[in-house]
């Protein structure tokens, strides 16, 4: 190890490194059986750090470079997941302010969103990965600020399907990128907590108060729904330029702080063997990627937890508008389900970081949803408005289960084309979800909606089970990594720092997580 007292010289020498000799370093990896690795196209931190000799910081300087961290990344990632959510479920606040396509046409241009989502999803993905990731998030941002604002100018059902689609074309890339960037910069017994701190249903307080606010405008002048487009659109083009400014791709890229920084940011990450960044699509991690029975699980728990997500992100007012209220009493009262599902999303982040857990945090998620589908089937006809509200907020609370879907991938996943591909999965999962969502809410069925509350039990009583599943599989995947770790130690007579010494090269060698001997699932 490098003490602290040496780290200073080790970051001037190590900032002093040719790029050109730093890249054919970094040019290709080999595992070999052994458990030993040989470095090249490895990340791209090693053209900032040492592939075996860790440089140690105190915990107190660590602390404080967290701190810095958290002054900046998270507050951004905030400000892209509250602007896209407000701009995908801006339909929800429209269809009971004037907006002029109803009945199956409002189910189709909802869906229109998730058909773009679903075919930009894996072409997005690997183009963020040739690019500067935030750079290519915040044009994606701005285009989206922009067809946000031409929804103003549509009038027929064409042209608002045109312009969802490609509203979903442009959002598709926003996970994937925001959970490898905090993946890149925190550990995980962190990720989860700052993931909750951007994916949360504050967003729909926000959105429910401000579509309240201009409720009250007569429109002689420009329909309501129409003034909910333009502002959106205007607040996502001024994140997109946030993005551009502000958000760094990877530490290595990430210039607010100094190259002593940078290399303590790569440092604090490099025990959990997850990575940070690399450039070269690697066809052998894409497949598997898809042979990993982890993977499939993962895509359906998105699906089923997604498939809500499309009924009630859409209809979550028409429902509430149907218990008897007016427009303008649906759109105050659809704010404290915000409140529910922030608190919620709050309470998984922290429970998952200091448990060290995945999965029990869904099934948190889930079990309110459920009950809260099932008092609205129960008292449908009981003219109770005070329970039926109460049912509705409960049902916000399956939104964590995403979140934490989010942070499992950031936590579970190594090797960074399989990281993409798994978030792209991930991604295109939640796409048909919502796209089969949209539909189970039928203009037949309104004002009730009976049968897609059932869908919603059935869904996610099924998904309870599935996560029992992955954490049993996680968990007995870490045990066959002690054996073989054991078995390295034992044939090469190596001591626990001579393992330790492996574990450093490993880190950053753009392994998967199933090439890489020293990785530790989270459950």
């Amino acid at each position: 190890m490098v003490t602290q007292t040496q780290k200073t010289q080790r970051v001037e020498e190590t900032a002093s490194l040719d790029r050109k000799s730093t890249d054919e370093k970094a040019e290709h990896v080999e595992t070999s059986s052994d458990g030993s690795v040989d470095l090249q196209h490895g990340d791209e931190a090693l053209r900032l750090i040492d592939a075996e000799e860790k440089v140690e910081f105190s915990e107190e300087y660590n602390l404080k470079l967290r701190r810095k961290l958290d002054m900046l990344i998270p507050p951004i990632c905030a400000f892209v997941y509250f602007t896209q959510f407000l701009d995908k479920t801006s339909l929800n606040y429209a269809s009971v302010m004037g907006f002029p396509v109803t009945g199956q046409g409002y189910n189709l241009v909802s869906m229109a969103f998730y058909l773009g989502f679903l075919f930009w999803e894996f072409p997005t993905t690997y183009i963020s990965q040739k690019l500067r990731a935030a750079k290519y998030l915040g044009v994606n941002i701005i285009a989206w600020g922009i067809i946000l604002m031409l929804h103003a100018a549509a009038e027929s059902f064409g042209a608002f399907f045109a312009l969802r689609f490609l509203l979903g074309m442009c959002e598709s890339c926003v996970a994937p990128i925001l959970i490898l960037i905090i993946s890149m910069f925190y550990k995980k017994n962190e990720q989860a907590r700052r993931i909750s701190w951007f994916y949360n249903g504050i967003t729909m307080i926000f959105g429910g108060f401000v579509a309240y606010g201009v409720s009250f405008y007569d429109g002689h002048r420009l329909a309501p729904w129409k003034i909910i487009y333009i502002l959106l659109g205007a607040l996502a083009i001024l994140v997109g330029i946030c993005v551009l400014i502000w958000l760094p791709d990877s530490p290595v890229h990430a210039h607010f702080l100094t190259q002593e920084e940078r290399v303590a940011a790569l440092e604090r990450v490099r025990d959990d063997q997850g990575g940070t960044e690399n450039k070269t699509l690697k066809k052998e991690q894409i497949k598997e990627a898809v042979m990993d029975i982890r993977t499939w699980l993962i895509v359906i728990t998105t699906l089923l937890t997604s498939v809500p997500n499309g009924g009630i992100s859409n209809f979550s007012n028409l429902i509430i508008k149907g218990f008897g209220y007016t427009s303008k009493q649906t759109l105050i009262l659809s704010t404290p389900g915000g409140a529910v599902a922030a608190a919620m999303t709050l309470f998984c982040g922290w429970y998952s970081d200091r448990k060290n857990e995945r999965m029990v945090p869904i099934i948190f998620a889930l079990v309110p949803t459920i009950l809260g589908a099932g008092l609205l089937i129960g008292f449908n006809r009981a003219g109770q408005k005070g329970v039926l509200l109460f049912a509705i907020y409960l049902t916000g609370t399956f939104g964590s289960a995403l979140s934490s879907v989010y942070a499992y991938n950031a936590s579970n996943t190594s090797g960074h084309t399989k990281k993409s591909t798994i978030n792209a999965m991930t991604l295109v999962a939640f796409s048909i979800g919502n796209i089969v969502g949209s539909e189970i809410f039928q203009p037949k069925d309104a004002p009730d909606y009976i049968p897609g509350k059932i869908a919603i039990m059935v869904l996610l009583s099924v998904q309870l089970a599935i996560s029992v599943l992955l954490r049993w599989v996680n968990l007995r995947l870490n045990k066959k990594k002690l054996v073989v770790i054991e078995e390295i130690k034992r044939k090469h007579g190596w001591t626990d720092e001579d393992v330790q010494r492996e574990r450093n090269k490993h880190a950053f060698a753009d392994l998967t997580d199933k090439e890489n001997p020293y990785f530790v699932y989270t459950a």
